[in-house]
């Protein structure tokens, strides 16, 4: 697949991709992307008769970057564009937004948490916050390993694309949101409890951070929650194995449109 830019639409402040007719599914991104990262899930929700829409993270993409404090500050944009019943998906930092929106209730007829962490051990806790105290906000940071987090030796043209985005976007935006990601233990138990709509967690057999174990143990929480493990995935898995994710969103997405 060809990792295009696509046309965005200014919508409650953010710049998103806005593409199709139909019910709305909203897809939130991860740390340092854009929303073309979700290019091969918003062709096949698009033909599938859905309207998609794919904001970019502040400081992502083609939004403008404002002082954020909190996940409350990346959530609470991405709620007020919820208008109409809609089936949230989000990966990774886009999980955690997904999953805080849908604790609340409203219009929400379904999430989605993709490649989403949830009570780190002491050792990947540390890890990451060590990643995000690192970064500089104020230069481009040297993506090399990320990539080789993500993807490890292989080239690919997914493996361009995030190299081509982590040097894009804005240092400040990156810093900030990673911090936010870093502080997170994801969802707490009590958040997941009060998600009342069904609830997808998916992750991929050979990811490291989100593992399967918390996809497990996330949806165990949730009262219609199930969890889904794709195999020899691991976290760029909405790129590098587009066809069993999207074969998997599309069927969640059309039982909670139904």
């Amino acid at each position: 697949m060809m990792w295009i830019t696509r046309p965005r639409s200014e919508i409650g402040g953010l710049a998103a991709i806005d593409a199709g007719e139909g019910a709305l599914v909203i897809l939130l991104h991860g740390v340092g992307l854009r929303a073309e990262a979700w290019g091969a899930q918003i062709d096949a929700l698009v033909a599938a008769g859905f309207r998609v829409l794919c904001p970019d993270m502040p400081g992502h993409g083609d939004s403008a970057f404002n002082p954020v404090e909190g996940l409350e500050s990346y959530a609470a944009p991405v709620a007020a564009l919820i208008d109409q019943p809609a089936v949230l998906i989000g990966h990774s930092m886009g999980a955690l937004i997904a999953t805080r929106i849908a604790a609340e209730g409203g219009n929400v007829k379904g999430v989605a948490a993709l490649n989403a962490i949830f009570q780190r051990s002491d050792e990947a806790r540390t890890a990451v916050l060590a990643r995000a105290h690192a970064l500089d906000a104020e230069r481009a940071n040297d993506p090399s390993t990320t990539l080789q987090r993500w993807f490890d030796d292989r080239a690919s043209p997914e493996r361009d694309a995030c190299d081509s985005w982590l040097q894009k976007v804005d240092p400040r935006a990156y810093k900030a949101a990673y911090t936010v990601f870093a502080e997170s233990n994801g969802p707490t138990a009590e958040q997941l409890a009060a998600i009342s709509c069904p609830a997808l967690f998916l992750t991929g057999e050979d990811e490291p951070n989100s593992t399967p174990r918390m996809s497990r143990d996330m949806a165990a929480l949730a009262p219609n929650g199930r969890a889904e493990i794709i195999p020899n995935a691991a976290h760029m898995m909405p790129m590098t194995h587009s066809q069993q994710v999207n074969a998997t969103l599309l069927s969640f997405v059309k039982e909670c449109h139904s």
